[in-house]
């Protein structure tokens, strides 16, 4: 079937391969993220390790001819990312946020620097599933051809889902987000425990940044990230803190940003660039409605800052 025969079917369908594409960094960021803030501490800092994460998996990728290395080394820059955020808010009378807007400032620039000889080259790109193949529709295949990292990030929330809910490292994260003199009480290090969960929480970010260099839009520059890092906070808060519900939320917010696209696929030529502002949009509003008197806030950490 052409694509002139299924007309303005076209737009759910392009809708849908687009939320797929544009929701695997936000379910990245946003798992490290929740991760982060259920042990109590805000990383603002994750734009930065997103773009430093897609920088360095760019790189490596095409210096070795290997994207699988590139997410690795992106996953260790994260990594990195966070132990130096964690170690540093561990400090006495250090403000998380003011240490996020300079590690978001640290990992752009340095990103950028590094990134200006990658502009042109060409990077391989990570592999696809195609979960489409039962269809002759060139929409639907194009849709359904999948990413092998969303995959991933949907098996990390069920796994951080179960981390924090059935094991004992999940309990000392929770209680540690709850109040920090509880956890002295039964014998936890709070700061231990919130540097290792900022380090894992930016080692996710930082796979995120690999899935925008190399595969969706698949290419670098300066301009890669649009502001992911940041909305993964409102996403997270939109998903009251629980891994599963991050899932739902960056499709939600990736079939946001894929309806300009969805629109121009089927000829609409006018007026589709307002519709690529609805992410930004969809972010002002969670984060409105959640700063109300009334605060949505029931699944917060007592102990994270931004409820205080």
């Amino acid at each position: 079937m052409s694509d002139v025969d299924i007309g303005y079917w076209g737009v759910p369908l392009a809708m849908l391969g687009g939320a797929i594409r544009v929701s695997t960094p936000f379910l990245f960021v946003s798992l490290g993220e929740c991760l982060t803030e259920r042990s109590g501490r805000i990383n603002l800092g994750l734009e930065g390790t997103l773009v430093f994460g897609a920088i360095s998996a760019y790189a490596v990728a095409f210096e070795t001819g290997s994207p699988w290395m590139g997410v690795l080394v992106a996953a260790l820059c994260g990594a990195l990312f966070g132990l130096i955020h964690g170690l540093i808010c561990s400090l006495p009378k250090v403000n998380d946020i003011a240490v996020g807007i300079a590690m978001m400032l640290l990992g752009v620039g340095l990103a950028f620097y590094f990134g200006k000889s990658y502009v042109q080259p060409a990077a391989p790109d990570l592999p696809s599933i195609a979960l489409g193949g039962w269809s002759d529709i060139p929409q639907l295949q194009a849709a359904l051809n999948v990413n092998a990292l969303f995959f991933v990030g949907i098996l990390a929330a069920l796994a951080l889902h179960y981390l924090l809910k059935n094991t004992r490292i999940g309990l000392y994260i929770r209680v540690v987000g709850d109040s920090t003199a509880a956890a002295r009480a039964m014998g936890v290090n709070p700061d231990k425990v919130r540097i290792l969960s900022t380090l894992a929480g930016g080692a996710l970010a930082g796979i995120g940044g690999s899935y925008l260099s190399l595969y969706y839009p698949g290419s670098w520059n300066e301009g890669i990230s649009s502001g992911q890092g940041l909305m993964a906070v409102a996403l997270v808060i939109f998903a009251r803190w629980n891994p599963l519900y991050c899932c739902g939320a960056a499709l939600l917010f990736g079939s946001a940003g894929a309806i300009g696209p969805a629109l121009q696929s089927v000829g609409v030529t006018s007026g589709y660039h307002l519709f690529y502002a609805a992410p930004y949009l969809l972010t002002l509003i969670i984060l409105v409605i959640t700063s109300s008197p009334h605060r949505l806030l029931s699944g917060a950490p007592a102990e994270l800052s931004i409820t205080k």
